[in-house]
Formats: structure tokens, C-alpha cells, sequence
């Protein structure tokens, strides 16, 4: 039976985590926290699932290549230089990094790519999304996502086109440009819209996560795929088959 580690265990996603795999009859090896030492959980699973903090994951990945145990990262927030350790990591262990590991949100990537592919530049894309409170990152790991797909179909790097807010007089919106909007209240566990404006019509394609647990879910199945896979970088349209 394969085991997964969880680092991040005592967060919403972590104990999620847990819930769904016990339901699922998946054993869980153990679990690190902030303050934990990442290293025993890595030699003791088959495969970790990391829903921690950007500030962990240097650690966590460090623990991982050490017991050459693959990891699933759903910590969002990353930066540049993460993507780096990350692609370092992947020289040496599989690597499953996501902004999302829900099979709905996977499907919205792979429609907002065709979209902005098909529809051109004369259309306008904007990504909007609200989360709780509780939230400390924005735009979230998933408009990030989505805004990723979008550039992608459109032959470019998000960095490129990206515009995260608009305050004041600003001036008219520069064409090719990809903007966010952030939304933060409540208890809402996850809404996201990506709107293509044209002249005279628009498309808006949206995602509205109901229960954690279809994220739980996900993770659970990602890092059960990832088991055993050769080093490398690997995606959640790859876990689904899509």
C-alpha cells in the first residue's frame, strides 16, 4: 500500500488530506509542521503532499531528494526562485506542482488555453477570484493558473502580460494584457471567473469550489499517481489523463 507524508498536516488542507485518505483507505505515513523536522516523514512515505508555506518549501524539497521520495506541492504563493528549486529537484525526484488539484479547475485551465488560443488578441482577458479571509496570498495560485493557460494559448509568458491591479487614473487598457482582481471575505473556499471581452459580446467561464475536500480529493490521487514515476516534472493534466 502506498503511503503519503503530509507536510502542512495541521492546515485546513493537510487535515483534508488526511480525512479523504483514511476515507479512502490510503495509509498516511505521518505529517510535519511548521517548526517540524521535514526529514523523518520524507524516509518514511512513499510520496509527500506539501500544502505548507513558500518559506517550507526549500526544506521540504531538501527532505524529499534525501530519501528520494516524489512530492506533490499544492503551496501557492511561489516565486521565481521556488520554481528554480523546483526545477532542480526534478532532476532527481518526480515533481507534481500545482495551483489547483481539482479535476474542475484542471478542465478550466485547458478551456481558458483553447479559448485564448482561438479567440486572438482583439479579445480582452480578465481572471477574477475571491477566497476567505483567511487568505494571505493574492492573486491566488489558481488565477495564476488560469492566467498561465491563458498566456499559453496566446504564445507568450504571463509575465509579460500580466496586470495585478488598477487604482487611479491608470489610462486605457494596454491590448495583450491579462488582468487580476482579488476578492477576500467570508468563508468562501474558492470562486474563479475568466472573462474574454469583445467587442459586443463576452465569454465567462467559471469555477466555484463548494467543499475543500474536492481538493483533498485531488491531492490524494495526484501523489498516488505520482508513486514510482521517474524524476521529472509532472502536471495535474497528466494524473486525469487529459
Amino acid at each position: 500500500m502506498t503511503s503519503i507524508g503530509i507536510y502542512g498536516n495541521n492546515g485546513r488542507m493537510g487535515r483534508a488530506i488526511a480525512t479523504i485518505a483514511a476515507s479512502e483507505g490510503v495509509a498516511i505515513a505521518g505529517g510535519a509542521d511548521a517548526g517540524s523536522d521535514p526529514f523523518p516523514i520524507a524516509h518514511a512515505a512513499d510520496v509527500l503532499v506539501d500544502f505548507s508555506t513558500p518559506a517550507a518549501l526549500e526544506s521540504h524539497l531538501a527532505a524529499a531528494i534525501a530519501a528520494r521520495t516524489p512530492i506533490v506541492i499544492g503551496t501557492t504563493g511561489l516565486l521565481a526562485t521556488h520554481q528554480a528549486l523546483l526545477e532542480q529537484a526534478a532532476d532527481v525526484i518526480p515533481v507534481l506542482q500545482t495551483g489547483n488539484t481539482s479535476l474542475g479547475v484542471t478542465l478550466l485551465e485547458m478551456l481558458v488555453r483553447e479559448a485564448a488560443a482561438r479567440l486572438g488578441p482583439d479579445w480582452d482577458i480578465e481572471i477574477a477570484e475571491m477566497h476567505h479571509r483567511h487568505k494571505v496570498d493574492a492573486p491566488s495560485g489558481t488565477a495564476l493558473l488560469l492566467g498561465d493557460a491563458a498566456a499559453a494559448g496566446r504564445a507568450t509568458r504571463l509575465a509579460e502580460v500580466r496586470v495585478d491591479s488598477r487604482a487611479g487614473l491608470v489610462g486605457a487598457r494596454s491590448e495583450g494584457t491579462i488582468g487580476f482582481a482579488s476578492l477576500r471575505g467570508g468563508s468562501v473556499v474558492g470562486d474563479h471567473m475568466v472573462v474574454f471581452a469583445g467587442e459586443g459580446e463576452r465569454i465567462e467561464i467559471a469555477h466555484r469550489a463548494e467543499d475543500r475536500t474536492i481538493f483533498a480529493r485531488g491531492a490524494v490521487k495526484a501523489a498516488l499517481w505520482l508513486a514510482g514515476r521517474a524524476p521529472g516534472r509532472y502536471a495535474m493534466a497528466e494524473v486525469l489523463g487529459l
